[in-house]
């Protein structure tokens, strides 16, 4: 459990995050316009597309609940989004199956960091699906739209020292509490003070208007 634990931390802000910024620094190095465009602007939209749907979960409690999803997955939304098209970048100069293969492999981390959030309890599967289709439809998607654009020249010392800073950021920072802000921001926007949670949302489907925290779910159980 103890591996899981540890592989699912490449997933996380910290990590990703710092990922996504390393690949637009990359293309901003390389002046190619085009693609800064295009990634900050897919991989924008799916964070966007993320925190609305945990948002509308904590603040109203909008799921699906024959399916038991109450928001897509970030880590696997950010790992299946940014491992593609990292590996694109850097193997871009290489044979065109070799490319394809590495994108294949990023597509695979990605959905290696989905089955560790189910292994961990962390998600449902149908928020791990969709957090890794997400995911592929961003880094698969950019890769389709600037195939034809110029590539930016990455000097190999740069990816080196990249990486470096990406994998490294897992050891030597803290995760960033993102879970803490979306519930802030969510319990600020419903108006609520307590939030919507799994284990007492999905209790009580006759009470959709009505938040209830994990102090609540023992009376719901003997109602």
């Amino acid at each position: 459990m103890d591996s899981w634990i540890n592989f699912t931390r490449f997933g996380g802000s910290t990590v990703m995050l710092t990922a996504a910024v390393v690949v637009t620094a990359w293309l901003i190095a390389g002046r190619a316009w085009r693609m800064v465009f295009w990634w900050c602007g897919l991989f924008g939209l799916g964070l966007l597309f993320v925190l609305a749907t945990k948002i509308a979960f904590v603040g109203w409690g909008v799921g699906i609940r024959s399916i038991d999803f109450t928001g897509i997955s970030g880590h696997s939304m950010r790992a299946t989004a940014v491992m593609p098209v990292m590996l694109y970048l850097i193997l871009q100069k290489t044979p065109r199956l070799v490319c394809t293969a590495g994108v294949l492999l990023g597509l695979l981390f990605g959905v290696l960091i989905g089955i560790s959030r189910l292994i961990l309890n962390a998600h449902s599967i149908s928020e791990a699906v969709a957090g890794c289709v997400l995911g592929a439809i961003i880094s698969l998607g950019f890769i389709l739209i600037t195939r034809h654009s110029p590539k930016p020249v990455l000097n190999r010392w740069l990816i080196a020292l990249s990486l470096l800073i990406v994998f490294g950021a897992t050891r030597y920072t803290e995760p960033v509490p993102t879970q803490r802000l979306i519930r802030g921001v969510a319990l600020y926007l419903a108006g609520h003070e307590r939030p919507y949670i799994r284990a007492t949302w999905k209790m009580a489907p006759t009470l959709p208007n009505s938040p209830v925290d994990e102090h609540s779910s023992k009376e719901l159980m003997s109602f």
